[in-house]
């Protein structure tokens, strides 16, 4: 945990940014490198019944860890997309707050 869900990227890319966003996010978010996933979703956007194209969307499951926090990570993580897909292209970064008692890892919660 965090887990980084990137759509409307390409796969090379999330490769190519999973060790940057690591680095800058780890102290920031005080979560262990092993604990980091990140995951290409491919997705079809479309808009008046056509396939249309679509920036870039990275969703954020973490447990939260208050508002000052998500403000430098969504910041760092636009930051970093931008570096790699264009610096006028608008990133969206969506937060999920997940409850500890509601994530498991091998059968038991956190």
């Amino acid at each position: 945990m965090p887990h980084l869900r990137f759509r409307a990227v390409e796969p090379q890319m999330v490769q190519a940014l999973s060790k940057p966003l690591t680095d800058e996010l780890e102290p920031l978010m005080k979560s262990p490198r092993e604990d980091f996933t990140f995951e290409y979703i491919y997705s079809t956007f479309f808009s008046e019944g056509e396939v249309s194209g679509a920036y870039p969307f990275v969703e954020v499951l973490w447990f939260d860890r208050g508002q000052e926090t998500q403000d430098k990570v969504a910041k760092i993580i636009t930051n970093q997309v931008r570096s790699v897909v264009g610096e006028d292209i608008n990133v969206a970064v969506i937060f999920t707050a997940l409850s500890p008692n509601g994530y498991y890892d091998n059968g038991e919660h956190y």
